[in-house]
């Protein structure tokens, strides 16, 4: 098979030592490569230097003559911002006139219409930015995609068209993401980096992991086997070499001598064990005794005052210890009711529409993590934080912090700018916990942080002694942390009482929902009994599908297509007679 990318001896330098040492791979034609690590290992920044934006400290790439390698960003250009969607679209290819075709054809393959076409690019989804940028990449008709968490951002039927995307796509790609149900669905091996090196499976994401962790059990048992023989050996090297003095003693002196350079060699060849990562994500906030922290009253939500109409909330309220999910697809005004939110409280709005308890401390996360002074060191950082707890004020207090989250001290004085994208969510997660509030509005938490971060995430919003306001797309961590479920749907802000009916209205309103079967409700001209046998036979096909859907692990089932069936099912029973 066609080598397309090779690597010798790369290797990366930073402030804080090597990012990556020695790394030596090969990327070849067709390879579909789930590139996975906790953050702040180095996964943007080896992709930047394959694409060539980044330059390795040692090492080198070779990169084939007929590789045409295309590198999607998580990020768009900020030049790209006041421009429309299809001028961002065309610009790659704006001096290559026999090109400007394909912008036209791209757009009806990303899903964008004729009037979204227009929109300004500032003005559109996390989703719909995803989507950009993998058009102006497709443009160049790439051979090699590089993707740098891709997922981010997207709602869950955004998220299904780039799987079935990258399921069709011919090329190879490096992937790299967070979500380990894209990663299993789409690749077929798995490049691992952590504790700068690259461990590389031809397996998914799922079952790599599963291996890795695996090796690392016997890894630390052959460690602990061969710390023993050290420890056996360094006893008996001691005794000899002190008897040697006390007897003066040659031959016990070059015995002891011996058995110390084999020490050295045994301590040289010893087994490598993981120290895993060194991240710890918390969440600390307190309980306020109310009746209410926020209630919402015929509130109109829209994305700009002078803007459209999105959605309209009825009476809504969010009382201590509830965690509610805010789900609705991207562009539907998630995000925008808790901009709405948050402006009221900074501006201390007395609205009939929107209320908050005056005596609660609140916070924001916005998804775009500009909370954090791009210039500020990572202490001064956290200083409008700190400042509103006492405990935390002192420069000391939010240097231990710091340490204890998985900042070194020798990282301190970093500049947020030059922080991942999982470092600077870590870095704002820090500050909210150091402020302890007692409401959090969070809007899309998850979207940087890896797999173990987005568990501890769930983890702590799970035992959050305050309320919270959720913005995701990620089931796991809603499913984890939440107790009650808004959706954004039919211009309305509903609430449903679990995880499954609210996915189900969700996928409703994408149009994805199992309808009825239409034989029930129209008239045939075969007879009453064929009727009845194809009743029976439709209710014998149900009741299995729904018996082995719920038979599956919970993280593979289909909610909305239970809830689907479970009322055709009602239906059938109904029209045959059948009591349960």
């Amino acid at each position: 098979m066609t080598t397309l990318i090779s690597t010798q001896a790369l290797q990366r330098d930073t402030h804080d030592g090597f990012l990556f040492n020695e790394l030596a791979f090969t990327l070849r034609q067709g390879d579909r490569i789930g590139l996975i690590g906790h953050n702040g290992c180095g996964k943007s920044t080896l992709l930047g230097l394959l694409s060539g934006t980044r330059e390795a400290t040692s090492g080198t790439i070779h990169v084939a003559r007929a590789c045409r390698l295309q590198h999607v960003e998580q990020h768009l250009p900020a030049e790209l911002a006041s421009l429309s969607m299809y001028d961002a679209l065309l610009a790659p290819v704006l001096e290559q006139p026999e090109l400007h075709w394909r912008v036209d054809s791209l757009l009806a393959e990303l899903g964008f219409d004729v009037e979204t076409a227009q929109v300004p690019v500032h003005s559109l989804s996390g989703g719909q930015h995803t989507r950009l940028l993998l058009g102006r990449a497709l443009l160049q008709e790439p051979n090699v995609l590089l993707l740098d968490e891709p997922s981010n951002h997207l709602d869950l039927p955004s998220l299904l068209w780039l799987e079935q995307f990258l399921l069709t796509w011919r090329g190879a790609f490096i992937l790299v993401s967070h979500d380990q149900r894209l990663l299993d669905n789409v690749t077929t091996r798995s490049w691992i980096l952590r504790d700068s090196r690259l461990y590389d499976f031809d397996l998914p994401c799922g079952p790599a992991l599963a291996a890795l962790a695996e090796a690392d059990v016997a890894a630390a048992a052959r460690h602990t086997a061969e710390q023993k023989e050290i420890d056996r050996l360094a006893v008996s090297s001691t005794r000899l070499a002190l008897w040697g003095r006390i007897y003066d003693n040659v031959g016990m002196a070059r015995k002891a001598k011996s058995m110390q350079r084999r020490i050295d060699k045994l301590q040289d060849e010893q087994s490598f064990v993981s120290d895993g990562a060194p991240w710890c994500l918390s969440l600390r906030g307190k309980a306020l005794a109310a009746d209410q922290l926020l209630a919402l009253d015929g509130l109109d939500v829209r994305a700009v005052p002078a803007s459209p109409l999105l959605f309209q909330v009825g009476q809504l309220w969010l009382k201590p210890g509830d965690r509610v999910a805010l789900l609705g697809a991207n562009g539907s005004g998630k995000s925008s009711l808790l901009r709405l939110c948050w402006q009221a409280i900074q501006a201390q709005d007395e609205r009939a529409d929107l209320r908050y308890h005056r005596a609660a401390h609140i916070g924001y996360y916005d998804q775009s993590l500009k909370q954090l002074a791009d210039d500020a060191d990572l202490s001064d950082a956290l200083y409008p934080f700190a400042v509103q707890n006492e405990a935390a004020r002192s420069q000391v207090a939010r240097k231990q912090a710091l340490i204890a989250a998985g900042f070194p001290y020798a990282r301190h004085g970093q500049t947020v700018a030059t922080l991942s994208g999982g470092e600077r969510a870590r870095l704002l997660f820090l500050g909210l916990s150091l402020a302890s509030y007692h409401l959090l509005l969070l809007d899309e938490p998850s979207n940087h942080l890896d797999m173990q971060g987005k568990a501890e995430l769930g983890q702590a919003l799970r035992g959050f002694e305050g309320g919270c306001l959720l913005v995701s797309h990620d089931r796991d961590l809603i499913e984890a942390a939440c107790n009650r479920y808004w959706v954004v749907a039919d211009g309305q802000l509903e609430e449903w009482p679990d995880a499954a009916s609210a996915y189900a209205r969700l996928s409703e309103e994408d149009g994805q929902a199992s309808l009825p079967v239409a034989r029930l409700e129209l008239a045939s001209p075969v007879s009453a009994q064929t009727d009845v046998d194809l009743q029976l036979e439709r209710l014998c096909e149900l009741e299995q599908l729904l018996a082995e859907d719920l038979a599956r692990k919970p993280r593979h089932q289909k909610p909305s297509s239970q809830l689907a069936w479970q009322a055709e099912l009602e239906r059938l029973n109904q029209a045959l007679g059948i009591r349960s």
